[in-house]
């Protein structure tokens, strides 16, 4: 292939990126790339045929350029094909390729080899099923992947599911005056087994409301108001409940995230200990 060829493959290949036409692109970028791997603007076009694999959700693809377009990057500088190559490994469960990808953009990781699992704080991310999205609450365990901390509403979803979400935040949580980044959801990275139900529970006061969510948060189970975006954050003294609204006392609809008999033991705990004005029924299963 001539020079001036590539060229011309060149900017057909900026023509359809700018049409969001993403295999049209990669396949032109890497007709060039086959022939001149090393130019000087070579990272750029491995970089942008990677990325237009991702955005195909071709991960083995993203995968096998992404690699090359990060050998081509600067490290330590933030270069997003650390971060992209970041988020293929991870889906190919190739951990050393991924803690070398992050340590490339620049993160600092917990200690260990092998898979990450903790460290990153807590996050919300935009569910996408079948296009119908969901907002919850996440707590991180890599730069790319949070186990859901929510009672998702959407079927099908559930409490604790891994999820592998995008690097760039589309949106933003306030609660507490702290800003949570909200990311959107690449896949589903692990599911979740427990089931979800519904409960009508009596709460004199909004902290026995409280004690109920920490009392199955406790269990590694999840509860929260029907209608509330709400984190049970254990990293704060005693435990914090933080939401979007208001925890109201009275009598409401809680999501529930349990095996049902346990889900019946911790309710019956709950409302038997020294308190007044508890009471749960109607425990019902949801999708």
């Amino acid at each position: 292939m001539r020079k001036s060829e590539a060229k011309e493959l060149i900017k057909q290949a900026y023509a359809a990126w700018e049409a969001e036409e993403w295999q049209r692109a990669a396949d032109l970028y890497e007709q060039v790339l086959a022939h001149f791997p090393d130019e000087k603007p070579s990272a750029e076009w491995w970089y942008d045929a990677a990325l237009g694999h991702k955005f195909l959700r071709n991960w083995e693809k993203a995968y096998e350029l992404g690699v090359q377009a990060a050998a081509r990057s600067p490290r330590g500088e933030g270069d997003p094909a650390y971060w992209n190559l970041g988020i293929a490994a991870t889906i190919r469960r190739d951990w050393t390729t991924a803690r070398d990808a992050w340590a490339g953009f620049g993160i600092e990781l917990p200690d260990g080899e092998g898979e990450i699992n903790d460290g990153f704080g807590h996050a919300c991310v935009r569910l996408d099923t079948d296009g119908e999205r969901e907002v919850v609450w996440v707590e991180r365990l890599c730069p790319t992947r949070g186990r859901v901390v929510n009672v998702p509403v959407t079927t099908g979803r559930r409490y604790g599911e891994i999820v592998l979400h995008d690097g760039q935040p589309n949106g933003e949580r306030v609660v507490d005056g702290t800003t949570y980044p909200v990311f959107d959801e690449l896949l589903l990275f692990e599911p979740s087994d427990l089931p979800t139900f519904q409960v009508t529970v009596d709460a004199a006061e909004p902290a026995e409301l409280e004690a109920l969510v920490a009392l199955f948060t406790d269990h590694d189970f999840g509860a929260e108001p029907v209608g509330s975006l709400t984190m049970h954050c254990a990293c704060c003294s005693e435990g914090t409940l933080h939401t979007e609204r208001s925890v109201h006392a009275g009598v409401q609809r809680v999501s529930l995230a349990a095996p049902e008999d346990e889900a019946r033991r911790l309710l019956e705990q709950w409302a038997g200990e020294k308190a007044i004005g508890r009471g749960w029924s109607g425990l019902e299963a949801v999708g």
